[in-house]
């Protein structure tokens, strides 16, 4: 038995129990039964979010009152941001995409396999190497690692997506709920993407949940308002609260070559290596005051919004290029 199987059992048995007890007696209240084995995977998405939920209130919060990086001030905009999490993590966003994107995911990956797709399996490449399970899936999480560096990379780099990410960065009070403050677009092209690559490298899906819960646990984590690092050595291994801050520190995160000029540093979700690998790793940084150079008063004080809506509508309006 493998490391994880225990894990996976517990949270089969945990999944089929909130199944059984709550959703399908809701789903056959509601008329909806002919959807019931699209609700057991979403209820593995809820049970997901619960869990992720719990620990952030409860372990991640410890670690912000024991040593935080900055009192919390703006108490309503921390708000806006669990909002955010709640959305997300319980599912409200990927049930929305379910009824929306889902099909055309699907169709799309089945007219390019109709059409001469091979269907590849990750599983595959190292044949009695992969098929331990704890292999496969750390060569998942790597996967699936790399490509949120670079979809965070892309974020960074053309102007019209970071008219959308820049949501994101605008929080200047960060805390263990900023990492789902997003603009809904933007969250709809990331999602997007991981969902089709999950899909083209066959990825099982109790797998890709871990490999999603994981990397939203350590997003989480990163931007706590912790003052925290894993020394020399574990802040290469894997992203630290004191190294993701460095992201987003006003005109170091999200600037490169000079003010105003696209770019950043530390954009790695897990591991590090790729900030390595790909030379845009910024380690020995003194603490910084989060945000855009352009909220300054002296760079114009750009509003991008208090409340939820307001953050969406502002977000479009960049995008459009009228604000």
């Amino acid at each position: 038995m493998s490391v994880i199987e225990p894990f996976v059992d517990a949270f089969g048995t945990a999944q089929q129990w909130l199944f059984e007890q709550v959703v399908q007696p809701a789903m056959y209240t509601l008329g909806m039964a002919n959807l019931l084995e699209d609700a057991f995977e979403a209820t593995g998405w809820l049970l997901a979010g619960l869990l992720q939920i719990l620990v952030m209130v409860t372990l991640l919060r410890a670690l912000e009152r024991w040593r935080p990086v900055e009192p919390v001030t703006d108490r309503a905009a921390v708000r806006v941001d669990m909002l955010y999490t709640f959305i997300h993590r319980l599912g409200l966003f990927r049930v929305a995409l379910f009824f929306t994107l889902q099909p055309v995911w699907d169709a799309s990956i089945g007219w390019l396999r109709l059409h001469g797709l091979p269907t590849f399996q990750l599983d595959n490449l190292w044949p009695g190497v992969t098929d331990v399970a704890w292999v496969s899936f750390v060569l998942y999480l790597l996967l699936f690692d790399l490509v949120g560096y670079a979809l965070h990379r892309a974020q960074h780099q053309f102007d019209w997506w970071w008219q959308l990410h820049a949501l994101h960065h605008s929080q200047r009070q960060m805390t263990l709920w900023s990492d789902n403050r997003n603009h809904l677009l933007d969250d709809v092209i990331h999602d997007s993407v991981f969902v089709l690559v999950g899909l083209a490298v066959g990825i099982p899906p109790g797998q890709f949940v871990a490999v999603v819960l994981i990397m939203q646990l350590v997003e989480s984590l990163s931007h706590a308002n912790v003052r925290l690092n894993f020394g020399r050595i574990g802040d290469r291994l894997l992203v630290s609260p004191r190294f993701h801050r460095v992201h987003h520190a006003i005109g170091i995160g999200h600037e490169s070559h000079g003010a105003g000029t696209l770019g950043g540093h530390n954009f790695a979700v897990l591991f590090p290596v790729w900030d390595l690998l790909f030379r845009t790793a910024a380690y020995d940084r003194p603490i910084e005051p989060t945000g855009i150079r352009d909220q300054l008063p002296e760079e114009g004080g750009r509003d991008y919004g208090r409340g939820f809506w307001s953050q969406q509508w502002r977000g479009l309006q960049r995008l459009a290029g009228r604000h």
